[in-house]
């Protein structure tokens, strides 16, 4: 089973291509192309050329989540590319905002996106089939607007304001010969949640690997070294994170976990 996955965007340059605060990952699965995210401008556009990669390429576009970082570069996706639909959430609207002192700041996806670009945006929900060998899992725990409201994010709804229970966000998961690897760009829903709700729904399958952001930039050595000694009892054998992880909490990381886990960077390949 040929598969391999590309990073496009992250925060960490590399080579001589450029970072932003944002995701772009291509996942080439069995002659299928998908693009996760787009980052947080069209700087994909340029470090996918970079690359050697085409956007015309790209057979589906999957939003991990309703973020601005993840979803800002799809218009112009959209522009380059005319035949791949991108696969989100029944739940994402324009809707996400974060709380900064006494304001709340919109941190969602393009203004009038949804409307703009409806022909090539597909909602779905449950558990679906992307293509052969490739799901989108959104979240099954419940509970999840404490996170929202521990993070200070919240979704505008016509009842008021309510904390975000993130059920905008998915994990794109492709089986690979050595397991399931599971994408989940920022992880807002916990990244051990994450790895049990893809155990759940595939118990005869063995989870290989976990990569994307775990959100811990702003989380004490104490809570990032618990989240790592979870993630060593989930039993999985690879991690590779970066983005909202961040440096230091990567680096806290990599004393828990070792050789299984990899630091995110624009232009790292990996092969399954």
């Amino acid at each position: 089973m040929n598969n391999k996955m590309t990073v496009i965007v992250d925060n960490t340059p590399n080579n001589g291509i450029k970072g932003e605060w944002g995701l772009s990952i291509l996942v080439e699965h069995d002659g299928r192309n998908i693009l996760v995210d787009a980052g947080a401008s069209d700087l994909f556009v340029e470090n996918m050329k970079a690359l050697g990669k085409r956007i015309t390429d790209v057979d589906y576009g999957v939003l991990s989540h309703a973020h601005y970082d993840h979803a800002n570069g799809i218009p112009r996706f959209f522009m380059e590319n005319k035949k791949a639909k991108f696969y989100l959430r029944e739940t994402t609207a324009e809707n996400c905002y974060a709380k900064k002192l006494i304001f709340r700041k919109y941190i969602g996806i393009p203004k009038n996106m949804t409307k703009n670009y409806a022909d090539r945006l597909e909602y779905v929900s449950g558990d679906y089939t992307l293509c052969e060998g490739v799901y989108l899992i959104p979240h099954k725990i419940k509970g999840l607007e404490k996170i929202g409201k521990r993070e200070m994010m919240y979704q505008k709804t016509k009842e008021g304001w309510k904390q975000d229970n993130f059920s905008h966000e998915q994990s794109l998961v492709f089986e690979t010969d050595k397991g399931l690897v599971i994408i989940n760009s920022c992880s807002h829903g916990g990244a051990v949640n994450i790895i049990n709700e893809v155990k759940k729904t595939f118990p005869d399958k063995h989870i290989y690997g976990l990569v994307g952001g775990f959100h811990l930039f702003n989380k004490t050595e104490g809570e990032i070294r618990k989240v790592s000694r979870n993630i060593l009892d989930t039993g999985i054998d690879y991690v590779c994170t970066g983005h909202c992880t961040k440096d230091r909490a990567y680096s806290i990381m990599k004393e828990e976990l070792g050789d299984k886990l990899e630091q995110l960077r624009v232009g790292l390949v990996i092969e399954f």
